[in-house]
């Protein structure tokens, strides 16, 4: 009984982790187009881009090396940076916020169409987070 009501503690307690999902728009233009755009957002809000993972390129590179031949995507860059003020703004509401750092947004083009988004963050101070990440996808799908 003990070990039953410890996984379904365990259980409960990873769900969250499991139910991450992202928030995605469509963008209306190429994926240079895109990863110009977010590029721009990006430092228009002051920011400034700490890497850009060319995750799409690695995935293409890597597919046969692990047996695989599908194309998951035609490109697929993430540009990670963090905002300092509003990293010590969450982090000193709660330390673990650390977690979320660096902040990400990517963008993909999958089956022709291209799309910008952000993993959404929890509930709470993080949130503030998420504002700042929409509002830069809104720039740069908006133009």
């Amino acid at each position: 009984m003990k070990n039953l009501l410890a996984c379904a503690f365990i259980g409960l307690i990873a769900t969250p982790v499991l139910a991450q999902e992202a928030v995605t728009y469509p963008f209306d233009g190429s994926f240079d187009d895109a990863t110009f755009a977010v590029e721009n957002a990006i430092i228009g809000k002051g920011l400034v881009i700490d890497h850009v993972s060319h995750t799409g390129e690695m995935l293409a590179r890597t597919a046969a090396d692990v047996g695989s031949d599908e194309t998951l995507f035609a490109g697929a860059d993430i540009f990670m940076f963090c905002s300092a003020q509003l990293s010590r703004e969450v982090m000193e509401a709660d330390p673990m916020n650390i977690a979320y750092c660096p902040y990400g947004i990517f963008v993909a083009e999958r089956e022709g169409a291209v799309m910008v988004g952000y993993r959404a963050y929890p509930q709470g101070e993080m949130q503030k987070v998420q504002t700042l990440l929409d509002d830069i996808v809104q720039d740069a799908i908006d133009g």
